[in-house]
């Protein structure tokens, strides 16, 4: 019995901390509309973001700026470019809606972009820098890692929280 509850522990951790936003008791099942629906806020200077006005956050569970697992939606509204970036957490993702256009290195290469539509999934490697773009739609990304996360551009110049 002992046994069970130590592996049962970080489950019952992690049920609890899940956004307020979403539930205060640690269940939350969202369909496709309900997720749309959700409330986002701007994303400059949220960590796990790109600090671009164009990117709003919704925080799902967790919180992205202090140790332990978290998930945010991204929406990226159509037509963004987002300059080569990194976060300080490893990260995995899910294309929920619309196409994400996603690439790996240290500026943005449109030669390098992998176009991937809904229900893609992709990881953002710890310390890696990526990039990526929309089209004429928007798009949403689910992302799910461990905190504390943070964004570093490669050119400090294409960090719009600096400007």
């Amino acid at each position: 019995m002992f046994r069970r509850l130590i592996y049962l522990l970080p489950m019952l951790l992690f049920a609890g901390a899940v956004n307020a936003q979403v539930s205060n008791n640690g269940q939350f099942r969202l369909t496709p509309t309900e997720i749309k629906a959700l409330k986002a806020a701007a994303a400059a200077n949220v960590p796990g973001s790109s600090n671009y006005s164009a990117v709003k956050e919704i925080v799902i569970m967790g919180n992205p700026a202090k140790p332990g697992i978290y998930m945010i939606l991204l929406e990226v509204a159509p037509n963004t470019k987002i300059a080569a970036h990194l976060h300080p957490d490893q990260r995995a993702a899910t294309v929920l809606s619309g196409t994400w256009h996603f690439g790996y290195g240290n500026k943005f290469d449109q030669t390098k972009l992998k176009t991937l539509p809904a229900g893609s999934i992709y990881s953002e490697v710890a310390g890696q820098n990526h990039f990526a773009m929309t089209g004429k739609e928007p798009v949403i990304v689910e992302i799910t890692g461990y905190g504390p996360s943070g964004v570093t551009y490669v050119d400090p110049k294409n960090d719009p929280s600096h400007k």
